[in-house]
């Protein structure tokens, strides 16, 4: 250790400002390199996926059958697509970083021998810093002179125990203080830390939620929709001996415009706005699937302190045994207790002395912080008259064990605590040792934590919105119940001792129970993670909300996991949104703004898959039945393009969220957009009877009418899909307006005048036209509510039958033999284990267990 000091020239005060800003630029931010892409070479890779090449097969082949305007249009499209798609999504990307920022992980560090909290990426080799329960290690380190403590290195290491750490071992960024409070002396930052090394800080594995996979499985099936109606139009081609070339380059135009190009940008642009959104609600979402999953939440496990509760400790009237007076039970509870460590229980204590001056005759030589394996705080204190004591506080039942009169203070310690609880009150043991003698428990600390004001509203504001709210919570019994009374949350709550063994799988009885339960008390992190998961197997989205280190594995188990306000590192690292004010209001917004979110994606679903059917089955049907290509491959491409370009106002729409937690309706999504999608074919004939029969115009101007009929309908028919209800029954916002307005004006002009793509057809046509497809809009609206109507009633008639089948099977479920016990990996065993890095100097040893 000393050799380690005098390599990296600190001291016990730390570096200065001046040599730590010195370091900084000297050894790099302490943070994993982020590779990044060029920007030149990200833009270069719009043009190499299969949507683009198909088109530069198009544009190939337009320049091989000599047709140069479609080949400089069809390419000027292309490169117009790329550079939409890149900007949005550098856009979108540079949105999720600013919120990752917010994110960051402190670091406190002694400067110039000052305690500060820089961002964890300033610390420099020499830098002292304080690990304490629940911080993540912010870079290599050996620790300096106090009490062992235990550290998790699961993620270096693939080892679910922690490992017990004492002065001069070596801690390794990443690593979880599971245990204890020391100061460390950081030796390596950055790439040089073993972690650095081996692996990434934080895994960012890209899962795909629910929406996401059934949208892309829409995606899929329009591309099989497209292939094959577009290798039906090349065998009708072929058959009638049409020019080989000229087919190809058509059908391939075609096929870009059924696929989705638009899908990867929307989704992406949809999620990020929804970020923003939750952002400044205080809402940090560090995985942006878990919008999509906070959708469908229709269980919250909530945690009680801090989110039902006020999380602001007062302390009551002491309850003292013997001889025992109430000054001088809070006077053994302050001692302690310690101010620096910013505990609420400690501070509670601290602010109940009735003499600010209390504590100056005592030295605190030395100080045991809380830790969930002890459950109390023990300090050696010298008297002014130098005799030494202990002092100990914690859960009553925790300090009585210590006492060795327990068997005679037990019914009255029990009975106050009883009493206590019933008032809603948490109760702490004190006790005092004097010299080496036994430990006498002096009282009861009575602590009330008042339910939030706006708890109770919230609450009945959830169960309106289809949310359970489930109180869980490590506190007495009874004081979750009065918590819970208090808040009109019911009375079932059940004690954690009674959830069965979250290593063995539940019984049928057992988990019904876990789901009926109101709430849950005296857990213990293994109950919040099997309550999640037994929730989960019973078919619930179960959101779940933890502060501590010790909650991790559950927000992690959790659909979306989310780190309440003054969560520790661990606890944000491992859910999916991060709260940035306390209280359950902020949740309920989210999931509101969330479900806002679902129904835009909702309506961007039913409307892509509508507007390719209509422009398929309108196509291939004019040109099998008629031998009519009633559009160039030019007027596909830029209906493809205006399309798309409106439809990302989606994202920034007008919706109303709905009562009930939403779930991916397939059938509903498919039956609206498929009678969407036939409607328009009829109404695109209708046009093109009246054109060409009663009109009589010529096959060009016929083509240029049919592409601003399709165009202007298409654009329409986004306001039938963003509501339920009719189309005036929610507001577009002023940008969807203006997009869908917007591009049509765009496409009007083009096809009045020609702008060297068309043949111009002039105002008067483009007017008519314009009533026409308005006309047919106002019809299939009622169309529209008739389908989900008669939709609705087959899904609540098939719902009635499978909850009559569901309640079948759990009858028989019930009468069954319980199944054998599975085995269950830890929730923080890792399913992989890094490879060992190379080896490092002396004073970067390896952990044991990482080969």
């Amino acid at each position: 250790m000393s050799e380690v000091e005098t390599r990296l020239g600190s001291s016990p005060n730390g570096l200065t400002q001046a040599e730590a800003a010195k370091r900084l630029i000297q050894y790099g931010p302490n943070e994993i390199e982020d590779k990044k892409t060029n920007v030149f070479l990200k833009f270069l890779l719009y043009f190499w996926e299969p949507i683009p090449w198909m088109i530069e097969i198009a544009v190939v082949l337009s320049g091989v059958v000599r047709h140069w305007p479609d080949f400089i249009i069809i390419l000027l499209l292309l490169c117009a697509n790329a550079v939409v798609g890149f900007w949005e999504e550098r856009e979108a990307g540079n949105a999720i970083e600013a919120l990752r920022a917010k994110l960051a992980v402190k670091a406190r560090v002694k400067r110039d021998g000052k305690w500060l909290t820089p961002p964890a990426k300033e610390v420099v080799p020499g830098d002292i810093i304080r690990l304490r329960l629940g911080d993540i290690v912010p870079a290599d380190a050996r620790l300096m002179e106090g009490d062992e403590v235990s550290v998790d290195q699961a993620a270096l290491t693939g080892e679910s125990l922690p490992a017990s750490k004492r002065s001069g071992d070596a801690v390794f960024s990443g690593s979880i203080i599971r245990r204890g409070e020391i100061d460390a002396l950081v030796y390596a930052t950055g790439g040089k830390t073993y972690f650095g090394r081996t692996a990434e800080l934080v895994e960012t594995a890209h899962s795909v939620s629910h929406f996401q996979k059934a949208v892309l499985k829409i995606g899929n099936y329009l591309i099989l929709l497209a292939v094959g109606l577009v290798t039906v139009i090349i065998g009708v081609g072929i058959y009638r001996g049409d020019p080989i070339l000229t087919t190809l380059q058509f059908a391939l135009v075609l096929t870009v415009a059924a696929i989705p190009v638009a899908m990867p940008t929307v989704l992406s642009v949809t999620m990020a706005v929804g970020a923003r959104l939750l952002a400044r609600k205080q809402a940090i979402v560090s995985k942006l699937v878990a919008i999509e999953e906070l959708a469908g939440v229709d269980v919250l496990c909530a945690d009680k302190t801090g989110t039902l509760t006020q999380n602001k400790l007062t302390l009551g009237d002491p309850f003292g045994i013997g001889a025992a007076k109430p000054a001088d039970v809070i006077l053994a509870g302050a001692l302690a207790s310690r101010a620096e460590d910013n505990d609420v229980i400690d501070l509670a204590v601290l602010a109940g002395l009735k003499d600010e001056k209390a504590l100056l005759g005592y030295d605190v030589q030395h100080f045991q912080p809380f830790d969930s394996v002890h459950k109390r705080t023990e300090a050696t204190v010298k008297g002014a008259d130098g005799a030494a004591f202990k002092v100990t506080k914690g859960a009553p039942q925790v300090i009585l064990a210590l006492v060795a009169d327990a068997t005679a203070v037990k019914d009255a310690t029990n009975k106050a605590v009883n009493d206590f609880a019933a008032l809603g009150f948490r109760a702490l043991g004190v006790a005092r040792a004097d010299g080496g003698g036994d430990w006498k428990l002096l009282g009861v600390l009575p602590l009330f934590d008042p339910p939030r004001e706006d708890a109770k509203s919230t609450i009945a504001t959830a169960r309106q919105m289809g949310v359970t709210i489930k109180m869980v919570t490590g506190d007495a019994l009874a004081i979750a119940r009065e918590t819970a009374k208090t808040l009109d949350m019911g009375a079932n709550i059940l004690d954690g001792a009674s959830l069965g063994d979250p290593k063995h799988q539940e019984t049928a009885e057992v988990a019904k129970s876990i789901e009926d339960a109101d709430g849950f008390a005296q857990v213990f992190p293994e109950h919040k993670f099997h309550i999640v998961d037994v929730l989960q197997k019973r078919g619930h989205i179960v959101g779940m909300t933890g502060d501590g280190v010790n909650d991790a594995p559950a927000l992690k188990q959790a659909d979306c996991g989310i780190a309440v306000s003054g969560a520790t590192d661990a606890a944000r690292a491992a859910a999916a949104i991060v709260l940035m004010t306390p209280g359950l209001s902020v949740i309920i917004d989210a999931i509101k703004e969330s479900r806002k979110i679902f129904q835009r994606m909702n309506s961007y679903a039913i409307y892509r898959i509508a507007e390719t059917l209509r422009v398929l089955l309108f196509m291939t049907l004019a040109i099998v039945a008629f031998n009519f290509y009633p559009l160039t491959a030019v007027m596909i491409v830029m209906l493809a393009l205006l399309n798309d370009g409106a439809i990302l106002s989606i994202a920034y729409d007008n919706v109303k969220y709905r009562n009930q937690p939403e779930a991916w309706n397939m059938p509903v999504v498919l039956g609206v957009a498929t009678v969407l999608g036939l409607v328009g074919p009829i109404a695109a004939f209708g046009l093109f009877y009246l054109g060409a029969r009663v009109v009589h115009l010529d096959h060009p101007h016929l083509q240029t009418t049919m592409y601003l009929m399709l165009s202007i309908a298409g654009h329409l028919t986004i306001f039938q899909t963003r509501t339920r209800g009719p189309w005036w029954s929610t507001r577009p916002a002023w940008i969807v307006l203006i997009a869908v307005f917007g591009t049509q004006t765009i496409a009007t002009l083009i096809a009045v005048y020609g702008a060297w793509i068309v043949t111009p057809i002039g105002w008067r046509l483009a007017a008519l036209i314009w009533v026409y497809a308005i006309a047919w809009f106002l019809v299939t609206d009622p169309i529209k509510l008739l389908t989900y109507r008669v939709l609705d009633q087959f899904g609540a008639t098939a719902r009635t039958a499978v909850k009559a089948r569901t309640v079948d099977a759990a009858k028989t479920l019930d009468t069954a033999v319980p199944a054998e016990p599975t085995k269950t990996k830890s929730p923080t065993q890792t399913d992989a284990v890094p490879a060992a890095a190379k080896l490092v100097e002396t004073v970067s040893p390896a952990p044991k267990a990482a080969a």
